[in-house]
Formats: C-alpha cells, structure tokens, sequence
C-alpha cells in the first residue's frame, strides 16, 4: 500500500512541476515522474520475496532480474535526459518566450503609481475641504 501511495505522490507532484512555466521545476518534474516510473516497474515485477536469480534449487523461486534491467536502464536514459535539459535550461536562461510577463509587470506598476495618486489626490482634497469649513 506504501508503494502504490508514494508512486502515486511521485506522479502526482511530478505532473503538477511538469505543467508550471520554469525550467527548473519542468526538470524537477521529469525527475519525479521517472522515480514513478521506476517504482511502477519494480512493483511490477513483483514485491513477493525471492532468492537470488543464480540460487541453486528451485528456479520457480528465483527473482526476475529484467525488471531490474529495465529500472537500470531508466535510470541512465533519464539522467542522460535530465542533463541535456538541464544545460538547455542555462543556455537558455532569460530567452524564454513567456508572453505577458513583462506588460503583467507594467501593469501592476502602471496600477500602483495610479492608486497612490488618486489616494494623494483624495487626501489632498480633504485637507482643502477640512480648509474651507
């Protein structure tokens, strides 16, 4: 039941950094979602006690190395992937092409500049209007 909920968790939290907009967490989400995978394989492959696969004896018994292979495998292909996004990720540091970012900025400043001069205006008019009575 461990195993399926930390699969679970893994894939989770590795789909969620996968859909966020840095490069960093789109990296931290693929490395999370092969650990799912790895987990999914070697759960797969059976969690059941075994001997060892060169064991003399019984070789209904023996564990199944493929799963292994396969995880090892993985394991390699993803750390190969892993660098090559990570050196993408430095490289393109600062040309990424996310639109709205700088007029979202603009906005927010353009909007705060206003709202402190329409709260200076308005305190300015009290003081004439205080003036005045």
């Amino acid at each position: 039941m461990s195993l399926a909920l930390s699969i679970g968790f893994l894939a989770a939290a590795g789909v969620f950094l996968v859909l966020q907009r840095g490069m960093i967490r789109i990296i931290l989400g693929f490395v999370l979602l092969t650990h799912a995978v790895n987990l999914l394989i070697i759960a797969a492959g059976g969690v059941a006690r075994r001997d060892a696969p060169f064991a003399d004896g019984d070789t209904s018994m023996a564990a199944d190395p493929l799963p292994q292979a396969f995880v090892l495998t993985a394991i390699v292909i993803a750390f190969a992937i892993t660098v090559v996004l990570a050196t993408l990720a430095v490289v393109s540091k600062g040309d990424d092409d996310t639109e709205g970012e700088p007029q979202i900025r603009a906005l927010d400043s353009d909007a705060n500049n206003s709202e402190a001069n329409n709260s200076q205006a308005n305190n300015s008019e009290a003081k004439k209007g205080g003036d005045l009575k």
